[in-house]
Parts: structure tokens; C-alpha cells; sequence
């Protein structure tokens, strides 16, 4: 089973996401949001995120990361800041010695719901749904689990691909 943490990351809400997986087994081990207030300067909310998923990472111990990866913003600031957001998250991932591994919104959601354009509701109700937890989760964590599955759906096809292609 390899653990992949996944983020979706955000300059006011950075979710994540430890999932443990291998082909159709997946197991939730841990969820939460970094939650940043406004007021703080981006600089300092950069700051939090990576110092947040460094001691993430160390005390889960993924062995990879798998990030949403910009495709829309609302206006260039919202993506410039969207972008510095990942930067911080790809930093404490890199530095921690993760490969990180990045997937668009409609890769992700098609992983995990089945339809690329579904609502943030729906992709909330399926991650909790695949892992049965009892109580709704924030979106945030949501999109991050569902980054993670996204991951570990990928991976496995990757690694059947090779195994049949060396066959």
C-alpha cells in the first residue's frame, strides 16, 4: 500500500489529504485544512502552509505528494496568489524528499466522481462515500483526499502498463 498525502491548495484554505492505496483498496488515514486569515500578509500565509505540511508529512510519512494543479482562476491576482499557494505546498514536499505528482481539477474529479465537470458537492459526497465516514468533511479536505485517489488510480495503471509492457 503506498501513502500519498494530497493538497488543494489555497492561500486562504490549503486542504490535504493522507490516503493509503493500491489498485481498488483505499484506506483514509488522515484529513485537515490549514486555515489562513486574510488579514495575515500572503508572505506570512505562505510561510504557514509550508511550515503546516512539513510537520504534516513528517508525522504521516507519505511516500509522494499529489497536487491540484492550476487551470482556472477567477482573475490574475486570485491565480498569482492560487500559484504561490502550490509553490509553498511543492516546497515542503520537495524538501521533505516527496516526488510530487500533479493533476488537473478534471483529471481529479473524473478519478473520483466519474464525470470531469462534477460540483465540489458531489466530489465531497463521493470521498465520503469511498472511505465511509459518518460525518460530512470541509471541501477543501475533500478535493485533497480526492487528489490523493486521483493519485493512487493513476499510479496503479501506471505500474500495470509497465508490468505488461515488460512482459
Amino acid at each position: 500500500m503506498i501513502r500519498t498525502i494530497g493538497v488543494d491548495p489555497g492561500s486562504r484554505f490549503t486542504g490535504y489529504g493522507i490516503v493509503e492505496g493500491e489498485g481498488t483498496r483505499l484506506l483514509h488515514v488522515a484529513n485537515g485544512v490549514i486555515r489562513l486569515s486574510g488579514e495575515l500578509p500572503l508572505t506570512q500565509r505562505l510561510k504557514i502552509i509550508y511550515e503546516q505540511l512539513t510537520r504534516v508529512i513528517a508525522e504521516v510519512g507519505p511516500a509522494c505528494m499529489a497536487i491540484e494543479d492550476i487551470f482556472f482562476a477567477k482573475n490574475v491576482k486570485s491565480a498569482l496568489r492560487l500559484g504561490q499557494a502550490r509553490g509553498a505546498a511543492i516546497l515542503a514536499g520537495v524538501n521533505a524528499g516527496l516526488p510530487i505528482y500533479e493533476y488537473s481539477a478534471l483529471e481529479v474529479k473524473k478519478a473520483v466522481v466519474g464525470y470531469g465537470k462534477a460540483g465540489k458537492d458531489q466530489v465531497g459526497e463521493m470521498v465520503r462515500c469511498l472511505f465511509r465516514l459518518s460525518q460530512p468533511i470541509d471541501p477543501n479536505a475533500a478535493d485533497a483526499l480526492a487528489v490523493a485517489v486521483c493519485h493512487v488510480n493513476t499510479s496503479g495503471s501506471r505500474t500495470r502498463w509497465i508490468v505488461r509492457g515488460k512482459s
